[in-house]
């Protein structure tokens, strides 16, 4: 029996007439609705024609997470007076429940993105719903592509709705070809805002890290705002980890502690959406997913932590993971809300009100973001590889694409265009990340498809911390273990094992068959002992186990999760596997190299035979007769590193390079650019042949940098015996004295007595460039510096000759220097 009262106190009710239209005359269109309205249960009934009246349409709804996936099929169903799996099913990775009279479907974008990968036309489906949209999920913004995909190339029919929580629809809008965008007032109360930072300063987060004392801050606001405030609260913690902390903080407090998030056993999280008794208060703590996915009955109040957590992805060093960032005024504006969904309310932020506008606006898209593999590999699977064609709100980095088609080329997903292959189609419709995919395809040949699949399932969820740190250990944790993560695990195990054999290859140890997939995994991460606990993996980056790890002891280690500390140059290892060096070379020999390497290494040449994984050097010898070629390459890259300064340099050859970059700025060619780039780039036109006759760094001190500078100058043209005429080494003044040009800055300089310049009218000039002379007193020190000898004679001079004469009164100071001659003497000595 459908139960009509609730759906018609559904605020969204009033927005659907609009949203019919705007299908029936676009097929598309943007629904937006704050949390709460009833979009995400009464839109798909109404589509559906279960509520309402109307045609029985098949709808699909996708949502961003498996526990909101189920609440919006359990609920509907209860709306339409049945349990999920009849008019209304869902499904999410591991778990269906649909029926043959199911109409509506929820499923997780992941699904929806493998039903679209297997059926691109969707066949029997009339309408899709791409709820929470405004939380940018990779899968969502994939999912919306290829779905306009479909629209425009096979199914104009297939009606298409984003679902948006916030008003930042004009985005999608755009995408969606200008599509109507409708929106649904909600039934808002007030709610106060308290701020409430911690009193002393705590450290902010860094990769998964959060400062126990913010936590300890945050559980004290929870007891304050029981103390302050009526009804539930809501408590928002970047994560499960945080979560148990704080709910081991809030011991005996006057009300019943739940705990909500992904990993949530099933019955709690059923418990915290049917809402309280009445007899008891309770204190949720949620992640994000309670922001707009789920809504939590008989909530008053909310305690933020201002937390929150988004994927990161350093390419450089291999290392993907979630991190704890800032949460953004959109997500906290969203967290207020809940405290006012029922009743007035309010929200304790705690941090102070001075930060609130140095947040963010709006999360980060994940496709700026996140590890681009998998999304690289159903972009290849879709017949795009590069990703050009698909509409998308926000590109794909291109660095990040390059590093994800690196990672399926390796693993035999795509081919040398980035075309998928048999075998990355088969690894797109897993459900795994592709590396964990190839580690069950090709993990199952060798430990059997059994144990593969235990350990891909422990990869693909990381184990709770008190498994440990071994991914051995935590195997055997998992398989006897009850608790929650237990129970997935042994369900995610029996899903993989469905898709390999278990024929051949169980036989050996579970550490080694543990250590072979883990490495299959990420060989990147493979990483061999070097001394102190310390390791290095074949990307080149350090890593380290926690001090007491028994991980510590190994000579090589398949590492799983790492993350990277702040200012720290190693990462740390979280969970790894011990592995052989059989193993390892097996895992990552795509990444093996065997040769001879000559390169500029501690400010020499330095040849050698290697053998190595990557950055891991296996053997090394001494290489006493390297090819001519690469010695020279290393010395150009020794000059490049260091500088031409590793040449013989006078004071001659400096000169004649600066006077050479002289003419190159006024008269350009055919004078050649002499800067350290230019001369670099030109080592075969000055160098040679004393660059190729070299074979370490004492012989390139004992090339004449001079010598080899001048073969540079335009021989050719003609040009070079005009060297000493533009550019002269020095100038002859009216005294007779030959002065040193100096050409090292932006005009050429003449520093000379002023006296030797008596007589000289006019400033002297080099390749037409007057020079800047420096008139020194007769001691050599400076008096007065001019460009335009004649005007210093005529305004400058008498001032200068006023303090020089009484300084020096033995050397003659004329009233009209241009009318005498030229003197080095004083008066004594001139007679």
């Amino acid at each position: 029996m459908i139960r009509t009262d609730a759906l018609d106190q559904l605020p969204v009710r009033t927005a659907v007439p609009d949203l019919e239209r705007a299908l029936d005359d676009r097929g598309v269109a943007v629904l937006c609705a704050p949390p709460g309205t009833g979009k995400t249960t009464l839109v798909p009934l109404v589509l559906a024609g279960l509520a309402g009246g109307g045609p029985v349409r098949r709808v699909l709804v996708a949502e961003p997470r498996r526990i909101a996936a189920r609440a919006a099929a359990r609920r509907m169903a209860w709306l339409v007076g049945e349990r999920a799996g009849g008019r209304v099913g869902f499904t999410v990775r591991g778990e269906r429940v649909v029926g043959r009279d199911t109409v509506v479907e929820v499923v997780t974008t992941g699904v929806l993105l493998q039903r679209l990968q297997r059926d691109q036309e969707l066949a029997g489906v009339d309408a899709v719903i791409i709820d929470e949209c405004h939380e940018r999920h990779l899968d969502a913004d994939t999912v919306a592509a290829f779905l306009l995909d479909v629209r425009e190339a096979i199914r104009p029919d297939l009606r298409l709705v984003a679902a948006s929580a916030t008003t930042d629809a004009q985005g999608w809008a755009r995408l969606l070809g200008d599509a109507p965008v409708v929106e649904a007032e909600g039934v808002s109360h007030p709610v106060e805002v308290v701020w409430a930072p911690p009193a002393s300063p705590v450290r902010p987060p860094h990769g998964m890290r959060v400062d126990p004392a913010l936590l300890t801050h945050v559980a004290a606001t929870v007891r304050r705002a029981l103390a302050e405030r009526d009804g539930d609260v809501l408590c928002f913690l970047p994560g499960v980890g945080e979560i148990g902390r704080v709910a081991g903080q809030l011991t005996g407090v006057a009300a019943e502690v739940l705990q909500v998030h992904g990993r949530a056993p099933a019955a709690v999280q059923d418990a915290v959406l049917a809402g309280s008794s009445g007899e008891r208060r309770r204190v949720v703590l949620a992640t994000s997913v309670a922001e707009s996915s789920l809504t939590v009955p008989g909530v008053r109040v909310v305690v933020d932590s201002g937390l929150a957590r988004e994927p990161r992805t350093d390419h450089a060093r291999g290392l993907s993971a979630l991190t704890t960032v800032r949460a953004s005024q959109a997500a906290g504006r969203q967290r207020a809300g809940r405290a006012g969904r029922e009743a007035p309310g309010a929200v304790y932020r705690c941090w102070a009100q001075a930060e609130d506008g140095r947040l963010a606006r709006f999360p980060s898209p994940e496709i700026k973001v996140a590890d681009l593999t998998a999304f690289a590999l159903q972009a290849a699977c879709w017949g795009d590889p590069g990703a050009s064609g698909l509409a998308l709100l926000d590109p794909p980095p291109a660095g990040a694409m390059s590093a994800a088609r690196e990672v399926l080329t390796a693993t035999g997903a795509v081919d040398a265009e980035g075309r998928v292959t048999g075998r990355g189609t088969r690894m797109s419709r897993l459900g795994l990340h592709p590396r964990l995919a190839r580690a069950l395809l090709d993990g199952a040949a060798e430990v059997g498809g059994r144990r593969a699949a235990e350990v891909v399932a422990l990869l693909s969820e990381e184990p709770p911390r008190e498994y440990g740190d071994d991914l051995a250990a935590a195997l055997r944790a998992a398989r006897r273990g009850g608790d929650g993560y237990a129970g997935r695990w042994r369900q995610e195990v029996r899903r993989l094992s469905s898709f390999v054999a278990d024929a051949g290859g169980g036989s050996g140890p579970d550490d080694a068959a543990v250590g072979l997939v883990a490495a299959l995994a990420f060989p990147e991460r493979v990483a061999r002992a070097r001394g102190e606990g310390a390791f290095l993996m074949v990307s080149g980056t350090g890593a380290q186990p926690r001090d007491g790890s028994g991980l510590r002891g190994a000579p090589w280690l398949a590492v799983a999760v790492a993350d990277r500390p702040a200012h720290s140059a190693s990462a740390r290892v979280r969970l790894a596997a011990v592995i052989d060096e059989d193993t390892a070379r097996s895992a990552a020999g795509h990444l093996r190299f065997a040769g001879e390497e000559v390169h500029w290494a501690g400010g020499d040449v330095v040849a050698r035979r290697v053998e190595r994984l990557g950055a891991v050097e296996l053997s090394v010898r001494p290489l006493k007769q390297p090819a001519p070629g690469p010695v020279r390459e290393a010395l150009v890259e020794g000059l490049r590193r260091e500088g031409l300064g590793l040449l013989r340099w006078t004071r001659e050859t400096g000169q004649l390079r600066e006077r050479l970059a002289f003419l190159h700025r006024e008269l350009g060619e055919p004078w050649p650019d002499v800067s350290e780039d230019a001369l670099l780039e030109r080592t075969g036109q000055w160098l040679e042949p004393e660059l190729s006759r070299a074979r370490r760094r004492s012989d390139l001190a004992r090339i004449d940098a001079g010598q080899a500078l001048r073969r540079l100058l335009p021989w050719a043209t003609g040009e070079a015996v005009r060297l000493d005429e533009l550019a002269p080494e020095r100038i002859e003044v009216p005294s007779g004295s030959r002065i040193r040009v100096e050409y090292g800055g932006a005009q050429p300089v003449l520093a000379v007595k002023l006296q030797e310049l008596f007589g000289l009218r006019e400033t002297p000039r080099v390749a037409g460039v007057p020079v800047l002379v420096h008139l020194l007193s007769p001691a050599g020190r400076p008096a007065a510096v001019t460009a335009d000898l004649a005007s210093f004679w005529q305004d400058g001079y008498r001032a200068v000759r006023a303090e020089l004469r009484g300084r020096y009164p033995k050397h003659p100071w004329p009233e009209d220097p241009t009318t005498v001659e030229a003197t080095r003497f004083t008066k004594r000595t001139r007679r």
